[in-house]
């Protein structure tokens, strides 16, 4: 992922450094990975370079299930900045991963009829960004 040139700027993509391009290649792969602590054994998300729940730095990367629960959600019916304004309206969420962390996504696929907190969710991708589903 390289800067956004102000024709080309994406405010869906945060820009990736040293550390975070692992994930961000990942996602571009069509994998999820976590962060897990050797300390505290907990995963965490978004990725740091140390654990956030027992401040070890002793954390490595592994591939998520892809699994999740829906937690909560907002339709988004307007937002001027590039790519969301094609997407109106769209459904930002926080999912419950399985394998313990939050994370901040979209929903596609499933009307927003559909939506029930706690549904069973499976990762997908688009463009290299992780968004869910519901499970098929």
């Amino acid at each position: 992922m390289s800067a956004p040139t102000p024709q080309s700027a994406r405010y869906d993509l945060p820009e990736a450094d040293a550390f975070t391009r692992t994930y961000w290649d990942a996602a571009e792969r069509g994998r999820l990975l976590l962060r897990r602590c050797g300390a505290c054994g907990r995963a965490h998300h978004y990725p740091r370079e140390f654990c956030p729940h027992c401040w070890s730095e002793d954390v490595t990367w592994e591939q998520a299930s892809g699994r999740a629960t829906l937690y909560t959600w907002s339709v988004v019916h307007r937002n001027d900045l590039p790519p969301f304004t094609g997407r109106t309206p769209y459904v930002a969420a926080v999912v419950d991963l399985a394998e313990g962390p939050r994370m901040m996504t979209e929903i596609v696929e499933c009307g927003r009829d559909e939506l029930r907190a706690g549904m069973g969710l499976e990762v997908a991708f688009r463009d290299g960004v992780p968004v869910f589903r519901a499970c098929r």
